[in-house]
Parts: structure tokens; sequence; C-alpha cells
């Protein structure tokens, strides 16, 4: 029996998008690790460069990760030195980035823009600009 199977599944949009999140979420994975990060560690650092003060709350709403799964995250920042609390108010704080926690995040964001621009070179010329939008559609 022969291991070449004849398969429809590619033809399947859902299908080829998880396929495709697969092995981009791999190879970016293995960039950021020469950092010691992982992809939700470089999100959260990016949107607290981006958002001094932001709360953990409002960083789970944004990047779809459930509080019990963001609480070992932060804490995980936290102990490396690269986030840090500030108190807002009587009841919340805001997360800020710690110098190391600036550095590994500007070192983060170059390798995932470099790693961004060369996934867009492997998409044909006339769907670049395109294919932004058509994945936002998905979701948003």
């Amino acid at each position: 029996m022969s291991d070449i199977l004849n398969d429809p599944m590619p033809q399947l949009p859902g299908y080829a998008l998880r396929r495709a999140h697969t092995a981009i979420a791999a190879e970016l994975a293995g960039r950021l690790a020469t950092l010691d990060l992982r992809q939700a560690d470089a999100s959260v650092l990016i949107l607290v460069g981006a958002n001094p003060g932001v709360t953990a709350a409002a960083l789970g709403r944004q990047l779809d990760i459930q509080r019990a799964n963001m609480v070992p995250l932060l804490k995980r920042l936290e102990d490396a030195g690269l986030i840090e609390r500030e108190p807002i108010d009587g009841k919340s704080q805001g997360l800020e980035l710690r110098p190391a926690g600036q550095e590994r995040m500007r070192a983060a964001r170059a390798i995932i823009d470099v790693f961004e621009a060369e996934v867009l070179q492997r998409i044909p010329a006339e769907h670049r600009d395109h294919l932004v939008p058509a994945l936002n559609a998905l979701w948003r």
C-alpha cells in the first residue's frame, strides 16, 4: 500500500488555516525561544509597552487569555524582572515594563518584524495586500 493519500483536506479553508497556523506558530516559537519567551509572553510585553498601566484584565480580554492562564503568565514575567505592577487605585493595578522588559520587548519585536516580513514574502505578491484584512475578517 502506498503512503501517498488522495487528500481533499487542503481545499477546506478551515483546515488550510489550521495547518498554516500550526506551521507559522511553531516557527515563530522557535525564534522567540532564543529570548526565553513564549509567543504569549512577547504579546504581553508588546501590549504593556504600548499601553503602560494597562490592567491584567484588559490584557486578557485583548489577547483572549482566560484569567486562570493570565495569572501564571504574568507571574513568570514578573519573576523574570520584565514587568511590575503599579497601584492605579485602591483596587486595581497597572502593569509596566521594567528596563529588562523594555529590552526584551524590543528584541522580541525585532524578531517578530523580520518573521512577519518573511511570512509575507511566501504569499504571492498579488495577494499580500489582502491577506491581513481577510484573516481579520474571520475573527473581528
